[in-house]
């Protein structure tokens, strides 16, 4: 059996003082026998948050990072620098990264790549937007991302990471996937994985629904057999979260 991971992606929200008030609020309602739990923060509450959640089983991770490890990359934040800082795990290839600062399948896979030499987990991200599904091309669309962003990724690495399904449509819109719709994607996912490497990696990979996940819809997404938890916005900043980590 796979052990859930429920992430909280805190995006471009909380100072570092408000950073570690909330963590200290979050920490009894989140830690976990049966579930891992990262808290992934802003790059300048990394530092307090790690230490607010020293001594709890929650792990810190980052919103993103560059592929190289030093160097004239103003304002860019490297792999050594998050490992040195206590970080375990970073998210790659958000939508928001990829729409806003357009990132795309050859940086990322350099990202990828990096994250793992450095010894983080990543976090991938992939998914579709409204009119990609409505064209019936998600699949196709999540497989050309997943196949690119893995390029030159072993398996034994494949197996030890996360990918996260967040359909673009349901990122902070208040619109989730049905728990059917998102297990078609997740286990589409599993199987790409499988074609990729092997029966084995396919199912030791971590796959997580994000998209509007809440208190009210964690347990029905969590209870499909492709579904690893969650890559959890919006309700990663209250108590809720609580609910969807004890889901």
């Amino acid at each position: 059996m796979r052990r859930k991971i429920v992430a909280g992606n805190w995006k471009m929200n909380m100072t570092p003082s408000q950073a570690v008030a909330l963590a200290k609020e979050l920490i009894p309602l989140v830690e976990s026998e049966n579930v891992d739990v990262v808290f992934c923060v802003p790059a300048i509450d990394i530092v307090p948050v790690v230490e607010a959640v020293k001594g709890t089983k929650i792990a810190v991770g980052a919103e993103n990072m560059y592929f190289e490890d030093k160097g004239a990359f103003t304002g860019e934040i490297s792999a050594p620098m998050l490992v040195d800082a206590g970080v375990k795990y970073v998210i790659l290839g958000h939508s928001e990264r990829r729409e806003y600062f357009k990132e795309d399948d050859v940086l990322l896979n350099k990202k990828v790549k990096k994250a793992f030499e450095a010894g983080l987990t990543p976090i991938l991200c992939c998914g579709e937007t409204l009119e990609q599904r409505e064209l019936g091309v998600t699949l196709d669309f999540i497989r050309l991302q997943l196949k690119s962003d893995l390029a030159g990724v072993t398996a034994k690495q494949a197996a030890s990471m996360v990918i996260a399904y967040e359909p673009i449509w349901a990122i902070g819109t208040g619109k989730t996937a049905t728990s059917d719709q998102a297990e078609e994607v997740c286990g589409a996912i599993r199987k790409l994985i499988c074609e990729l490497y092997d029966e084995a990696t396919a199912e030791a990979i971590r796959i997580q629904y994000g998209g509007s996940v809440n208190g009210g819809n964690a347990a029905e997404l969590f209870a499909k057999p492709d579904i690893d938890g969650g890559l959890v916005g919006g309700a990663s900043l209250k108590a809720d979260f609580g609910k969807i980590v004890n889901y």
